[in-house]
């Protein structure tokens, strides 16, 4: 039922997993498309410009020719004005010449409509060749000015190019000048050197001669006395168990106690600090007794609530390793595999710090933001801003080189043997840094709590909140004081005990060797305590192999037993056949007995026949008693077939008493039928016994593996209980990241959608306005 349930939730959670992609998917095709309609739009807004400019370049061509056309009607005007009063003189003469002018009036008309158009498109056409010549010319001067600096970076290169070609040669005219001084004092050297190894080849050769003759000496003891050298080959010299070293165990153990009580005090000035922090947030700036409090310290305070399932295996990996360092391991990077789950605490916790931060810092600036927060105020919480930002970083430092030291137990090329001075160097480092950054944290938060202090608004519940977060701030200043003193005590009794390792060797090869040398460590051990246990009494070694003579002449193979077995049984069937064939020998005896006596008595009653009557009374009770005998002996062998037989036999006349043979054949047949089937049925179950014995061992079997199967199912329940917790923890985790991102995203739309709404605003008024431009033009 467990495992049904555990599967139910586990599909319900993966559903919930697969509808957040695919809602993921949803949004992100969303984004795309606005996206691409932004940059259509973008497109649409370049093209309504390019046409704008063009309306506008057309407006200025139409307002010039306008302004043209309205001198030449001022003109016309004029003219006519000095027209008329001659006109009105030469009226009453020029009724006849008035239709002439009428044609010359409308020939000019026509001429001045033809100029007009040409002086118009002569202007389009000489603007247009004015904007063509400028754009000509501003892009051969963009181009000369790029081929200007061209010309002075290869001119630049060039001239450092044979500076250092000059530099070059006067450098090696020197090198020459000095390499002929040494090639003459090198000659002089090789002339003695000459000397030197003809008198060294001397002495080589005798040492040569003594050495080959120690050489071969060694080699014959060698070989007669040593028979394998482990400690030639580095693998296989890591196996060997080193001197064991009880002082610096004790050592280590002593360290590892006093790390263990400074991290435990460590987790616990965290959790009360993260804690406190919580409280905080539920006071300042808003009372959530009094109001609701935003959404951005709710979800702050959930995860601060959080603090404990991330600080308290800190303290948990720190006891498993004090644990695994005893008086009987050898202590060293190698065999610390523990180091590793610490470790892995560690950048859980780090990955906690993380997720906090954005809304440590956000939660800062919105009480930045509050009315209650004044400038000094304010200056504080950005200055605790920074230090958050640096007590993380820390952390990650710290993180990083602790990794890097687990790296050996788990991964023997993950860190070089001569890095770890410098990587334990940095730790020190590290720790210092983390304790000079709570000393900023305790000095920033001391000062802001006596800013808060001060504010009239302030209520006692904030005022003890603040005294308990600097108390655990003092706290975490005088615990990451008291490891870093502790780690830079002890960084050199660390960094020499790194060599302590195999005979004739630096270090350990692999995890694995040091593993398998722990464990030769342990043989060796129970080895020595076995030795030192007193001797138990025994037998004697004649004894034991005249014994051990006796037991391998009397014991057999499993067949021959099986044989000897079957033909004890045989033995038995045949002797159960002799024991029926006597016992029915002896009932015949007895039948003859009774007829020799009843012709006895008839030979001597004969002679009357009352005598005779009285021996035929006699002979049927002689005969009913000799059936009464043989029933009793047929109800011992026989006693579930009353009617058999035998019985039969006892109740028949006296005239079939003559018939013997024919009775003694018909007893033997029957009995000798009956044996054999009672040895068929005894075989059968025998038979069956063992058929039986060898199902119950199979059964056993299967009993025993069944238990070894629902060990490993309920581990497997375990594992799949702690894997389904941490997909439910990270299923929340990308549950709220992805909302996180939908708000985001949804935010981005709107200020898209505002940017999109003004663009076609402006284009709206754009169009507007080109169109009363045209209206005025065309009015014009």
């Amino acid at each position: 039922m467990a495992s049904a349930e555990l599967q139910g939730k586990y599909q319900k959670l993966a559903q919930e997993y697969s509808k957040l992609r695919a809602q993921n998917q949803v949004l992100k095709k969303g984004v795309v498309d606005e996206q691409a309609n932004s940059a259509a739009l973008k497109e649409q807004l370049k093209m309504k410009d390019q046409s704008l400019r063009k309306l506008q370049q057309e407006m200025d061509s139409l307002t010039f020719r306008n302004l043209q056309l309205a001198k030449r009607v001022e003109l016309l005007q004029d003219e006519l004005a000095l027209s008329e009063p001659r006109g009105k003189k030469n009226k009453k003469s020029g009724e006849s010449s008035s239709q002439l002018s009428q044609e010359q009036k409308s020939v000019f008309d026509e001429d001045l409509q033809k100029k007009i158009e040409e002086n118009e498109r002569l202007h389009i056409q000489f603007f247009e060749a004015d904007e063509q010549h400028k754009h000509v010319e501003a892009e051969l001067r963009s181009r000369l000015a790029t081929l200007e600096m061209e010309a002075a970076q290869h001119q630049a290169v060039v001239d450092g190019l044979t500076r250092k070609y000059m530099e070059t040669i006067e450098k090696l005219q020197n090198d020459k000048a000095k390499l002929e001084v040494k090639s003459q004092t090198l000659e002089k050297e090789a002339k003695e050197c000459r000397l030197r190894t003809e008198e060294c080849q001397l002495q080589l050769k005798n040492l040569h001669e003594d050495l080959s003759g120690r050489l071969e000496e060694s080699l014959s003891i060698i070989t007669e006395k040593v028979p394998f050298n482990d400690t030639k080959y580095s693998q296989y010299n890591a196996l060997n168990v080193p001197l064991h070293n009880r002082r610096h165990q004790l050592k280590m153990r002593d360290i590892a106690g006093q790390a263990l009580a400074f991290v435990q005090d460590l987790v616990t000035a965290l959790l009360n600090f993260h804690t406190y922090t919580e409280q905080r947030i539920q006071i300042f700036p808003i009372d959530s007794a009094i109001d609701t409090i935003s959404p951005l310290n709710q979800k702050f305070s959930q995860y601060l609530h959080e603090n404990a399932s991330y600080v308290r295996p800190l303290e948990e990996g720190m006891l498993h390793l004090f644990e695994s360092i005893t008086e009987d391991t050898v202590t060293v990077l190698e065999t610390t595999v523990k180091l590793k789950t610490f470790s892995e605490h560690l950048t859980s916790y780090i990955c906690f710090l993380r997720k906090i931060l954005p809304y440590q810092l956000k939660s800062l600036e919105e009480e930045c933001g509050s009315s209650l927060c004044t400038s000094a105020l304010r200056a504080r919480n950005l200055e605790l801003s920074q230090d958050m930002k640096k007590m993380t970083a820390v952390f990650e430092k710290l993180q990083t080189y602790i990794g890097l030291l687990a790296l050996p137990s788990t991964e023997p090329d993950g860190l070089l043997r001569t890095n770890y001075g410098s990587v334990l160097t940095n730790v020190g480092a590290a720790l210092h840094g983390f304790h000079d950054v709570m000393k900023d944290i305790s000095k920033h938060y001391n000062q802001k709590a006596t800013i808060e202090h001060e504010l009239p608004t302030a209520t006692q519940k904030l005022i003890t909140t603040n005294d308990c977060i600097l108390s655990s701030v003092a706290a975490l200043t005088n615990g990451a004081g008291k490891i870093a003193s502790f780690f830079s005590n002890n960084v050199d009794y660390f960094i020499a005990s790194l060599s302590y390792g195999p005979k004739g060797a630096s270090d350990f090869i692999s995890p694995r060797s040091a593993e398998c040398m722990l464990q030769y460590k342990k043989k060796a051990a129970a080895y020595m305590k076995a030795l030192r246990k007193p001797l138990v009494e025994s037998v004697p070694y004649e004894e034991a192999l005249a014994n051990r003579r006796v037991l391998l002449s009397s014991t057999e193979s499993r067949e021959g037993l099986a044989q000897q077995v079957q033909q004890s049984l045989e033995k038995i069937s045949k002797l159960e056949q002799e024991k029926e064939h006597w016992m029915l020998e002896a009932q015949l005896a007895k039948i003859k007995l009774e007829k020799e006596n009843q012709r006895i008595a008839d030979k001597l009653r004969s002679t009357s026949s009352g005598q005779a009557l009285g021996l035929a009374q006699e002979n049927a009770t002689g005969v009913n008693a000799a059936g009464r005998e043989e029933a009793s002996a047929k109800a011992v062998l026989e006693p579930a077939h009353s009617t058999s037989l035998i019985g039969i036999l006892t109740r028949t006349s006296d005239n079939e008493l003559s018939d013997v043979e024919s009775r003694e054949d018909l007893i033997k047949n029957h009995y000798m039928a009956r044996i054999v089937e009672l040895t068929s049925q005894l075989q059968l179950a025998d038979s069956k016994s063992v058929h039986f014995y060898a199902e119950c061992r199979a059964l056993s079997k299967r009993l025993a593996l069944a238990e070894k199967s629902k060990e490993a199912l309920t581990e497997e329940m375990k594992v799949a209980g702690q894997s389904i917790s941490r997909l439910q923890d990270e299923l929340t985790t990308t549950k709220r990241s992805y909302e996180d991102q939908l708000s985001m995203m949804s935010d981005h739309l709107c200020s898209m959608n505002e940017t999109l709404s003004k663009q076609r605003e402006e284009i709206d008024t754009l169009k507007m306005s080109s169109k009363g431009n045209s209206k005025k033009n065309k009015s014009r």
